[in-house]
């Protein structure tokens, strides 16, 4: 279908005691987007009690999302690993489950401290290291005493009962210290600290009565067994980084199951508190309402009569049955209805905007554009199969991305496609002229050496191709809004919009007197009564445009009186309304001409590279290794480079040339609450 769904409101009114038995069907049905009564109609809620759930949806999706958050980490995505079951429906002890979480949120950041703090002590022992690498020799350096250095060396002597004490509070800051032999209870050390610790070391020492002594002979060349020290502590702590970090993928591996059985229930039972915040009740009835495409109805009537063993009331209505209800326009939700290959375009246009209730969805149109714009700017079949495997290769791991970027990557494969059916019509493959072109051969032309036979021989030709390719797109833009306008029954913006039938009509009239122009050598426009004809008649009609919108205006009570000033109003209004149509349809009809730029420059930089690569080839004319390796560099890049572009400015042209001629957005996307959401 090219036009949004036929929806239908729903109001029902079910006995209380059937309410959970309700809530989960619809859930099952998942078809109902959810509207609250009182948003439609004020004074409902002096008649009506909102019901409160239990606990908020926001309060199950927090937690929901923890318990997403540590299966991430371990490379587990429950929308995927695990589906939504009914049957699997209880209500749950939120606080007894939210303590769970928190006490695995417990032991995970007790495993982050300790990592961090292990992460602190490796940059304190290789900061160490980096400056005891500056100097030749730890004795000199213990003699020099230099100012200038950011170590500080001490030796001398300390209790050995005292020592553990002592290393272990030295260690605290970024330090080493070595032992070297044990006399009469006495420990020899080295100590290495930073010059801006000495003061917290100093009170350190004092307090284990450390006694400085003279630097011992076998102290020389020490340097090695310093940093050998300090490798060997980091290596430990390396070790120790690693060990914990192993525990607590293996701690979130173990608990896996019992995430993912917690993750379904968490789901479900948001989805359910979801629901009951769109419930209003009396004193023994549950009140809800909401949109359904019309082809469910049937469906949502009987599973709702079943459910409730009859006891229920149920109402629908159309969109203007509704408004003429609430005695106000009323937003209905836009459900587009396209065939599941065709929702890359899709996502292109709800991108640009949600197409309003009622009008045509351009999906299917775009597609066909949007492919025949990238083929005609990227023409290639061995490069377009390159975008296709990559497309195709994508999908495969499809589940690894989010919505948006699958979507992205199933486009590549039509790109893919479109690139290699311009290439059969252009005759490249890979840049070289394999095969003969269906249509004609863009390297020839380009190369300047066009075969007799061309029926297309020049770089003028191509460009007036793409004008006139333009000037359908733009065309079938105008007759698309003409069929909006119908439907919706605007007849006077049928007429005298720019878009509309007068615009149309000076649109056509502006080709056929540019056409006249041309065919004459630039030398003369039509007769002056054509002229009138074409364009004199639609420009002198949109001076009504500005008259109408100010009868409009004035019958919604938005417009000022009438005043002698008014009437110079209209005149400028429609000045400003000629020269924008004029601007508006000469750009967006010259702006097709990129589609030939980028065309020719696609061929004009596989050319290039071509000529590159004979540069390195064999006496005997035959492209050598190197020559190979410049084709193969050259299509990487192009396909890169030129695929990009051709893919930006497919989606320009759509977007600015063709949507703006008939494409009505801000619709409100149809979101019914569904089991559907977890994937």
């Amino acid at each position: 279908m090219i036009f949004t769904a036929k929806m239908k409101f729903l109001t029902a009114v079910v006995l209380a005691k059937y309410s959970e038995a309700v809530t989960k069907e619809l859930l099952r049905l998942g078809l109902l987007h959810f509207v609250k009564l009182s948003e439609l109609k004020g004074d409902l809620e002096k008649r009506l009690t909102q019901v409160i759930p239990e606990v908020p949806a926001a309060r199950y999706t927090e937690l929901r999302r923890r318990v997403e958050s540590f299966l991430a980490s371990i490379k587990c995505q429950p929308q995927q690993e695990q589906g939504l079951s009914l049957k699997n429906f209880n209500h749950i002890k939120i606080e007894i489950e939210e303590k769970k979480i928190d006490e695995l949120a417990s032991e995970m950041e007790a495993v982050r401290e300790r990592q961090k703090i292990i992460q602190q002590e490796i940059l304190k022992l290789e900061d160490i290291a980096q400056q005891v690498e500056l100097f030749g020799d730890v004795k000199a350096s213990l003699q020099a005493r230099s100012h200038y250095s950011f170590l500080s060396f001490r030796t001398g002597q300390v209790k050995t009962e005292a020592l553990s004490g002592l290393k272990k509070e030295v260690e605290a800051f970024p330090s080493v210290v070595l032992t070297f032999h044990e006399e009469a209870g006495e420990s020899f050390l080295l100590i290495i600290t930073m010059k801006r610790d000495e003061a917290a070391i100093a009170a350190i020492l004092d307090k284990y009565a450390f006694r400085p002594v003279e630097l011992p002979q076998e102290l020389s060349g020490i340097k090695g067994e310093v940093l050998t020290n300090i490798q060997a502590k980091k290596e430990c702590l390396l070790k120790e980084q690693s060990r914990l970090a192993a525990d607590s993928l293996k701690l979130i591996q173990q608990k896996k199951e019992e995430l993912l059985r917690l993750w379904e229930k968490l789901k479900l039972n948001e989805l359910a508190s979801r629901i009951n915040s769109f419930y209003n009740k009396t004193s023994r009835t549950i009140l809800f309402s909401g949109w359904i495409p019309e082809r469910w109805q049937k469906t949502v009537s009987a599973a709702l009569k079943e459910v409730t063993e009859g006891s229920c009331y149920i109402e629908w209505l159309d969109p203007e049955g509704v408004e003429e209800e609430v005695n106000h326009p009323v937003k209905v939700p836009v459900k587009l209805q396209n065939a599941k290959a065709l929702s890359p375009f899709q996502m292109l246009v709800t991108n640009y905007s949600t197409p309003a209730y009622g009008t045509l969805d351009p999906t299917p149109i775009v597609a066909v554009l949007y492919m025949a714009m990238f083929g005609l700017m990227f023409a290639d079949v061995g490069q377009g199969l390159v975008i296709l495997i990559l497309g195709l290769t994508g999908g495969l791991w499809g589940r690894y991305f989010k919505r948006g970027a699958r979507e992205i990557i199933k486009l590549f494969s039509f790109c893919g496609l479109a690139a290699i059916g311009g290439g059969i019509l252009f005759g490249s493959y890979f840049g070289f002229e394999i095969l003969p072109p269906l249509w004609f051969n863009f390297h020839s032309l380009v190369a300047g050496h066009v075969p007799a036979t061309s029926p297309v021989k020049s770089i003028l030709e191509v460009l007036v191709i793409t004008l006139y390719f333009g000037i359908g797109i733009i065309v079938l833009g105008l007759v698309l809004n003409w069929i909006n306008l119908i439907k919706q029954k605007k007849w006077l913006k049928l007429i005298f919009e720019r878009t509309g039938l007068v615009g149309g009509w000076f649109y056509a009239g502006g080709i056929y007197t540019g056409y006249s122009f041309v065919a004459s050598g630039f030398k003369n426009l039509p007769q002056a009564n054509e002229l009138l004809l074409l364009v004199g008649i639609p420009a002198l009609l949109l001076f009504g445009k500005p008259i109408v919108e100010y009868i409009e205006q004035r019958a919604h009570g938005t417009q000022k009186p009438f005043s002698i000033f008014t009437p110079f109003k209209f005149f400028f209004e429609w000045l400003l309304e000629l020269l924008e149509v004029f601007i508006s349809y000469l750009s967006n009809t010259l702006s097709f001409m990129r589609v030939a730029g980028l065309g020719i420059a696609h061929v004009a930089l596989m050319m290039a590279f071509m000529e590159v690569a004979k540069m390195f080839s064999c006496p005997g004319g035959e492209f050598g290794f190197l020559s190979w390796v410049i084709i193969v560099i050259g299509n990487i890049f192009v396909i890169a480079l030129e695929g990009l572009s051709a893919g930006i400015q497919s989606l320009r042209l759509n977007y600015y040339e063709f949507f703006s001629k008939y494409f009505y957005g801000s619709g409100e996307t149809y979101m019914p609450v569904s089991l559907k959401e977890a994937s």
